[in-house]
């Protein structure tokens, strides 16, 4: 859907505010008197208007107090006593302050939580603040009246909502509703952190979350609307009385959203880590290169056409800067002058810049030049030496387990990256207290093989003052799990196929029923027009992922592609089983669907038809992988492991087949059936599913993944299934073994989780 469709004004910028000498982390929207930011650079700054240019703010306080960053802010209106209001500030010092913006005095500190405050918010006369320490507590009068703890896990957000409740957001990925210290609802939806919390003002609360999406939820519990559109985690929220939705993220884009849909993406040279609504419906972001922005649809607001160019230069720098070419930065190139040095050998090549690319040139000895080889792209062998994290490339990227029930976290890792930075960003961007700084340090100096590096003896925390952690010393931070941490198992959650193409399965299917029309045996198999036109429907559907939770099947809609299923050729049925398996994504596409299956089981006989040799490669494809994803939805639980045996030996003639994507597909199966099976303790189930993933294993000359797979279903079984000794019976010892001497890495750290599963009692 186009943003004209939606009758929406573009933004564009208004002004830059910079005066931060560091990352802008937070934004508090003062009424009509200024802004106030604060900073990773321990400041908060308060910007007021520009007398001389109406368009522009200029800093006009400078809050200085904190120790280490400032996160969340709030503001509290002018009264008599402080005729141009206050800020309130939370810390990664723990510490909750109250500043007078008259004199930028501090006039009240609040100490009591034991970590970083991530929120505060104003109750009354009260403050309410929420911490990493599980905590909220309310305080009056600059004393502490109540806390409590409000999850088991780091709280990131705290809104207050206009009927008087407050809504936390948590690291457990819920969010709570309470009433005083009384939880009265807890809502469940997210796979991942909470860590934004915004009103929509008449509809309910809105949610952000490092899970990449924002959800709607009405103040019952109930899912209004998800929006997805950020390649990672979601760090803000906020919304304005028009209906607008604003968004800031990791992936470097504040995103505004009308009815679900987003309308414009607002490209950033560094992280947005908030992004707020003025009263004028103007937008203010925070960015982790130090600058506060303002963007408005006001024409006249607009910034000067010289302060757009320089914007829109310093955003294509920025991404030159990331940009690589055949693994090298194309910064880092030689430019067209490296040419003018002859070669040493006869077909020796060099890459230089030559614009925004890399040219290849090779040198021919016999006439003495350079010849042109042709531009330089990075091909999918360079993407495979390397783990890639929110979209970029990197050495290595970490599962990080925290304990305490939170959810495993990814640190990626470059090695020419110095550890301790890497470390300090690492936390500051999950939110984690700055104490597991040296774990993380030492775990990820053990896990590079940098077991020599050298550590600066004048180094000093700047949020600690202590010197740098030594390797091997004694490590008193707590929290991270000192016992066996296995990198890959067990498994969590089913993997699915979710990938389609939604206009080329519709295409298929029209050029399939036209061969059909035009065969006067099969004539009457066809579909009719209203047919054809309810398949674009449920395409429709099916396409708008957004309102997933809102969207509904009619029962007609299920029954037409079952039809199709039973009636079609055995040889034109792929294209309808592909439909089938993004359906079941759905979750009322997978509720109507569960209805049929129950009273006429069309899926099993859909399988059958499919895998009955000789099988067809696409038909044996579209059927594993929709079989696949019926492990997302829990109704079909009880129906896949009834059918268990039937279903593996149906696609087992997978595994020998010369197809990497069918082999991918049949050891994705077999990892969702472990993880199932380990979840009901079905032994006998777990047995058949660890010889198949065992046969997988063995072969050394599968494609990583589907190998992979199979060891993460294997090592998973062992770990937390009945079959370990059965493993250990089908010497799985070798297996593991060999796995651990693979040349890729995440082969080598599977076989050694299982290497070290087989070492103990």
């Amino acid at each position: 859907m186009s943003s004209m469709e939606i009758d929406f004004k573009q933004y564009e910028l208004r002004c830059q505010l910079r005066g931060h000498e560091d990352d802008v982390r937070g934004i508090c929207v003062c009424g009509s008197e200024g802004i106030a930011t604060s900073s990773r650079d321990r400041t908060v700054r308060f910007w007021s208007l520009d007398s001389s240019d109406k368009r522009k703010y200029v800093s006009s306080k400078m809050l200085l107090g904190h120790s280490s960053f400032v996160g969340p802010l709030a503001w509290i209106a002018p009264d008599e006593e402080f005729p141009e209001g206050r800020i309130v500030s939370g810390g990664m010092d723990t510490m909750v302050f109250v500043w007078d913006l008259r004199t930028g005095e501090k006039v009240q500190s609040l100490k009591g939580h034991q970590l970083q405050v991530t929120g505060v918010v104003l109750d009354g006369g009260d403050i309410i603040s929420s911490s990493v320490d599980c905590t909220l507590r309310r305080w009056r009068k600059g004393q502490p009246v109540e806390s409590w703890e409000a999850h088991k896990s780091a709280i990131q957000a705290v809104i207050k909502l206009p009927s008087g409740e407050l809504v936390s957001g948590s690291t457990d990925t819920t969010l709570k509703l309470w009433r005083g210290k009384t939880c009265l609802h807890t809502f469940s939806g997210h796979t991942d952190t909470v860590r934004g919390l915004a009103v929509m003002h008449g509809l309910g609360i809105l949610s952000a979350s490092h899970d990449g999406s924002i959800m709607l939820w009405a103040q019952s519990g109930e899912v209004l609307m998800v929006m997805v559109g950020h390649t990672s985690i979601v760090y803000s929220v906020d919304a304005h009385v028009s209906g607008l939705i604003v968004s800031g993220s990791e992936d470097r884009f504040a995103k505004i959203w009308k009815d679900g849909v987003c309308v414009q993406s607002l490209e950033h040279p560094g992280c947005v880590w908030d992004a707020k609504f003025l009263e004028n419906g103007d937008i203010v972001t925070a960015c982790s290169d130090g600058v506060v922005r303002i963007w408005t649809v006001d024409q006249e607001n607009i910034a000067d056409p010289v302060e757009l160019e320089a914007y829109a230069s310093e955003l294509s720098e920025y991404k030159l800067s990331r940009k690589s070419v055949g693994g090298l930065k194309l910064v880092d190139l030689p430019g067209l002058e490296a040419l003018q040095i002859p070669g040493t050998s006869d077909g020796q090549t060099k890459i230089v810049r030559e614009g925004n690319n890399g040219v290849a040139y090779s040198w021919n000895m016999r006439e003495q030049k350079w010849d042109k080889i042709g531009e330089v792209v990075d091909g999918p062998d360079d993407s495979m030496k390397r783990s890639v994290h929110d979209g970029v490339q990197y050495d290595y990227v970490f599962d990080v387990d925290i304990g305490d029930g939170e959810p495993i976290r990814k640190l990626p890792y470059n090695r020419s990256d110095n550890p301790y930075d890497t470390a300090d960003k690492w936390l500051l961007k999950e939110n984690l207290p700055l104490s597991y700084r040296q774990q993380i340090v030492e775990f990820i100096l053990q896990n590079t093989g940098q077991k020599d590096f050298n550590i600066d003896p004048t180094f000093r925390d700047p949020y600690t003052g202590s010197s740098a952690y030594v390797p091997g010393q004694p490590s008193y931070a707590s929290g991270i799990s000192a016992k066996p941490t296995f990198k890959h198992i067990p498994k969590r959650g089913m993997l699915v196929f979710d990938a389609a193409q939604f206009d080329g399965i519709l295409k298929k299917i029209s050029e399939f029923n036209n061969t059909l029309l035009a065969d006067l045996e099969k004539k009457d198999l066809s579909l009719t027009e209203p047919e054809i036109s309810r398949l674009g429907a449920i395409v429709k559907i099916l396409k708008d992922t957004s309102h997933y939770h809102t969207s509904r099947f009619a029962d007609v809609d299920i029954a037409l592609l079952l039809k199709l299923l039973k009636s079609w050729p055995v040889a034109v049925i792929f294209p309808v089983i592909d439909m089938l398996r993004m359906t079941v994504l759905h979750p009322d596409g997978a509720t109507v669907l569960f209805r049929h299956v129950e009273v006429n089981d069309a899926v099993m006989e859909m399988i059958m038809k499919a895998t009955t040799d000789p099988a067809l490669p696409a038909n044996l494809l579209t059927s594993i992988r929709a079989v696949t994803n019926f492990f997302k939805n829990s109704s079909y639980y009880g129906w896949l492991q009834k059918h268990r045996s039937d279903i593996l030996d149906a696609f087992s003639s997978c595994l020998a087949s010369p197809n990497k994507n069918l082999q991918l597909a049949y050891s994705t199966l077999i990892l969702n059936y472990a993880v199932l099976l380990i979840e009901k303790k079905d032994e006998e189930g777990q047995s058949h599913v660890l010889s198949a993933a065992l046969e997988i294993a063995e072969q050394e000359t599968l494609e990583i993944d589907s190998r992979f797979r199979a060891l993460v279903a294997i090592g998973s079984l062992m770990l937390e299934g009945l079959v370990k000794k059965l493993a250990m019976d089908f010497d799985v010892g070798n297996i593991a073994k060999a796995a651990k001497a693979s040349k890729e890495a995440k082969i080598a750290e599977i076989g050694a989780d299982i290497e070290l599963l087989t070492k103990q009692s």
